[in-house]
């Protein structure tokens, strides 16, 4: 497949436009829910300072997968469920959607996660958001190393199961949703890369 630019027009017409607005709630829907998660367990879990044990990992996780099988769900049919801009320019690398919808999309997705972030701060009455930073003796370019794998690991997952039509004649949706409860798992190896 080749890249494709599209039209500029197609920026303004009402497909384009609809699947961006669901790529916006999509987006929304999961990082209120997974970084509500987030601030639930280190407001109650360290509140005493001691650092979070394995099992608030492990529920953050299954928070981030069923978070992630909403935001797809509701999504699949309209825009494809990216829910990712990394999921979103694979798709524009395989020439599967155009230059001028994936700009759309990636602005959709990130305002969607600006707004979430934005109402969870109001919503929780001012907690702060999740930072986080390396664990001692792992270094940056560890990080980026890592996060470039699961980054590539999401992306082939996604494309290879969805997007790709040699993957067989499944329906997209269940895939979608499947793939969606299989992602969290390299968060399990991430979350003891780095602490909250």
């Amino acid at each position: 497949m080749a890249i494709v630019i599209g039209n500029l027009k197609e920026v303004i017409h009402p497909d384009t436009l609809k699947a961006a607005a669901a790529e916006f709630i999509s987006m929304f829907i999961f990082v209120f829910a997974s970084e509500g998660c987030a601030i639930a367990f280190t407001n109650t879990l360290m509140s005493d300072g001691a650092v979070m044990p394995g099992g608030g990992f492990i529920s953050a996780a299954i928070s981030h997968a069923f978070s992630l099988f909403v935001a797809v769900s509701v999504s699949a049919n309209i825009s494809g469920g990216h829910v990712n801009p990394a999921v979103t320019f694979g798709a524009f690398i395989g020439g599967y959607i155009t230059f001028y919808r994936s700009v759309l999309y990636w602005i959709a997705q990130l305002l969607g996660s600006v707004a979430a972030l934005f109402l969870l701060k109001f919503a929780t009455g001012g907690l702060n958001t999740s930072a986080y930073a390396l664990r001692g003796g792992a270094t940056p370019w560890n990080a980026i190393i890592f996060e470039a794998m699961m980054t590539f690991g999401l992306v082939y997952t996604v494309y290879a199961t969805t997007i790709d039509p040699k993957r067989g004649t499944w329906n997209a949706l269940p895939q979608l949703q499947l793939v969606s409860l299989l992602v969290p798992t390299p968060w399990l190896v991430g979350v003891f890369m780095v602490r909250q």
